[in-house]
């Protein structure tokens, strides 16, 4: 049985719609990385460098705050097994950015950060981002965002 793609519950208050996904090839260099760490994280802040790719901490390893938003959570585990949840979190300086594009989490070869778990593998994650055709089911405006969150992607746009 081959892996699917998992998309992450709606963790923003007032929305509708997923706003992050997991590629096949993510998921099973997640449920690997688990095994090995036990329970993960990301975290997006835009930063230069690395820092604009999304970065795999071990649960609790980046502390959040109220300049982080949780995009979503994906639940790792296969059917019938018990729950793996990982947060997708990002600074809200950065969603103010992107808060119009869905994200789509793959991974590429080659070594990223140093400081993202999946680097001694040789792989990196990468972010793909659509442009979405309404701001519809989003909680309020870009300008502000509270932390704790497509509609129909119609462009794709680099990372």
């Amino acid at each position: 049985m081959s892996t699917s793609t998992i998309t992450a519950s709606v963790t923003i208050a007032g929305e509708t719609v997923p706003r992050v996904e997991l590629t096949p090839v993510a998921v099973d260099l997640l449920r690997s990385l688990w095994e090995e760490h036990g329970p993960l994280m990301f975290h997006q802040s835009g930063g230069c460098c690395d820092g604009s790719s999304p970065m795999l901490f071990m649960a609790g390893e980046f502390i959040t705050s109220d300049q982080d938003v949780r995009l979503g959570q994906f639940d790792l585990a296969p059917v019938g097994e018990p729950g793996q949840p990982l947060d997708f979190w990002m600074s809200a300086e950065q969603f103010n950015y992107w808060s119009h594009t869905f994200l789509t989490v793959d991974v590429v070869p080659g070594r990223g950060s140093g400081f993202s778990a999946e680097a001694p593998r040789g792989v990196r994650f990468l972010i793909r981002s659509e442009l979405m055709s309404t701001v519809a089911p989003f909680a309020g405006t870009t300008d502000t965002v509270e932390a704790d969150a497509a509609a129909s992607p119609t462009q794709a746009v680099s990372a």
